[in-house]
Protein backbone atom coordinates (compact mmCIF):
# COMPACT_ATOMS: atom_id res chain seq x y z
CA UNK A 1 0.00 0.00 0.00
CA UNK A 2 1.62 3.21 -1.18
CA UNK A 3 -1.14 5.67 -0.38
CA UNK A 4 -2.31 7.19 2.88
CA UNK A 5 -5.67 6.29 4.33
CA UNK A 6 -7.37 7.15 7.61
CA UNK A 7 -6.82 3.64 8.99
CA UNK A 8 -3.14 4.54 9.17
CA UNK A 9 -3.76 7.52 11.44
CA UNK A 10 -2.21 7.43 14.90
CA UNK A 11 -4.56 10.04 16.36
CA UNK A 12 -1.85 12.71 16.70
CA UNK A 13 -2.83 15.36 14.12
CA UNK A 14 0.66 16.76 13.56
CA UNK A 15 2.15 13.33 12.93
CA UNK A 16 -0.79 12.09 10.87
CA UNK A 17 -0.73 15.19 8.66
CA UNK A 18 3.02 14.88 8.12
CA UNK A 19 2.73 11.19 7.24
CA UNK A 20 -0.16 11.83 4.85
CA UNK A 21 1.90 14.55 3.17
CA UNK A 22 4.87 12.20 2.77
CA UNK A 23 2.75 9.48 1.18
CA UNK A 24 1.22 12.08 -1.12
CA UNK A 25 4.67 13.37 -2.10
CA UNK A 26 5.86 9.82 -2.83
CA UNK A 27 2.82 9.17 -5.00
CA UNK A 28 3.41 12.39 -6.96
CA UNK A 29 7.10 11.62 -7.42
CA UNK A 30 6.90 8.03 -8.68
CA UNK A 31 5.46 8.74 -12.15
CA UNK A 32 7.65 11.76 -12.91
CA UNK A 33 9.84 11.71 -15.97
CA UNK A 34 13.59 11.75 -15.34
CA UNK A 35 14.11 15.51 -15.88
CA UNK A 36 11.62 16.36 -13.10
CA UNK A 37 12.51 13.45 -10.82
CA UNK A 38 15.83 14.77 -9.59
CA UNK A 39 14.55 18.06 -8.13
CA UNK A 40 11.42 16.40 -6.75
CA UNK A 41 13.49 13.66 -5.07
CA UNK A 42 15.63 16.31 -3.37
CA UNK A 43 12.44 18.04 -2.15
CA UNK A 44 11.10 14.74 -0.81
CA UNK A 45 14.28 14.18 1.19
CA UNK A 46 13.90 17.67 2.69
CA UNK A 47 10.29 16.85 3.63
CA UNK A 48 11.37 13.58 5.29
CA UNK A 49 14.07 15.47 7.20
CA UNK A 50 11.49 18.01 8.44
CA UNK A 51 9.05 15.28 9.45
CA UNK A 52 11.70 13.38 11.38
CA UNK A 53 12.96 16.56 13.08
CA UNK A 54 9.42 17.48 14.16
CA UNK A 55 8.87 13.99 15.58
CA UNK A 56 12.17 14.15 17.42
CA UNK A 57 11.26 17.56 18.85
CA UNK A 58 8.02 16.08 20.20
CA UNK A 59 9.97 13.20 21.74
CA UNK A 60 12.40 15.60 23.39
CA UNK A 61 9.52 17.67 24.81
CA UNK A 62 8.05 14.69 26.64
CA UNK A 63 11.33 12.98 27.56
CA UNK A 64 10.45 9.95 25.42
CA UNK A 65 12.66 7.08 26.64
CA UNK A 66 13.01 5.48 23.19
CA UNK A 67 14.25 8.70 21.58
CA UNK A 68 17.78 7.40 20.88
CA UNK A 69 16.51 4.26 19.13
CA UNK A 70 13.82 6.19 17.24
CA UNK A 71 16.37 8.80 16.17
CA UNK A 72 18.70 6.02 15.01
CA UNK A 73 15.96 4.59 12.77
CA UNK A 74 15.37 8.04 11.28
CA UNK A 75 19.11 8.45 10.69
CA UNK A 76 19.37 5.09 8.91
CA UNK A 77 16.60 6.01 6.47
CA UNK A 78 18.05 9.46 5.87
CA UNK A 79 21.46 7.89 5.25
CA UNK A 80 19.92 5.67 2.59
CA UNK A 81 18.05 8.57 1.02
CA UNK A 82 21.16 10.75 1.00
CA UNK A 83 23.17 7.92 -0.56
CA UNK A 84 20.50 7.56 -3.25
CA UNK A 85 20.48 11.34 -3.72
CA UNK A 86 24.23 11.33 -4.38
CA UNK A 87 23.65 8.83 -7.20
CA UNK A 88 20.66 10.77 -8.54
CA UNK A 89 22.68 13.97 -8.49
CA UNK A 90 25.26 12.24 -10.71
CA UNK A 91 22.57 11.09 -13.15
CA UNK A 92 21.82 7.59 -11.76
CA UNK A 93 18.09 8.00 -11.22
CA UNK A 94 17.58 4.25 -10.83
CA UNK A 95 18.96 4.38 -7.28
CA UNK A 96 16.59 7.20 -6.39
CA UNK A 97 13.64 5.37 -7.89
CA UNK A 98 14.60 2.22 -5.99
CA UNK A 99 14.84 4.14 -2.71
CA UNK A 100 11.49 5.73 -3.49
CA UNK A 101 9.93 2.28 -4.01
CA UNK A 102 11.18 1.12 -0.60
CA UNK A 103 10.23 4.22 1.38
CA UNK A 104 6.47 3.55 1.74
CA UNK A 105 7.14 0.05 3.09
CA UNK A 106 9.59 1.41 5.64
CA UNK A 107 7.24 4.23 6.62
CA UNK A 108 4.39 1.78 7.21
CA UNK A 109 6.57 -0.47 9.36
CA UNK A 110 8.05 2.46 11.29
CA UNK A 111 4.65 4.00 11.82
CA UNK A 112 3.13 0.72 13.04
CA UNK A 113 5.92 0.18 15.55
CA UNK A 114 7.99 3.17 16.63
CA UNK A 115 5.47 5.93 15.86
CA UNK A 116 2.63 4.02 17.47
CA UNK A 117 4.62 3.91 20.72
CA UNK A 118 5.34 7.63 20.36
CA UNK A 119 1.64 8.39 19.83
CA UNK A 120 0.75 6.48 23.00
CA UNK A 121 3.41 8.36 24.96
CA UNK A 122 2.22 11.71 23.59
CA UNK A 123 -1.37 10.92 24.57
CA UNK A 124 -0.24 9.92 28.07
CA UNK A 125 1.83 13.10 28.41
CA UNK A 126 -1.14 15.17 27.30
CA UNK A 127 -3.40 13.49 29.87
CA UNK A 128 -0.90 14.24 32.62
CA UNK A 129 -0.63 17.88 31.60
CA UNK A 130 -4.41 18.44 31.75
Amino acid sequence: MDTWNEEMALGIPAIDEAHAALFSAIARLAPLEDPQFSAAFRELIAAVERDFREEEDLMEEIGFPSLPHHREQHARVLCGLHHAWAAVDEGDLAQGRHALSLLPQWLLFHQGTMDMALAAALELAQQHSN
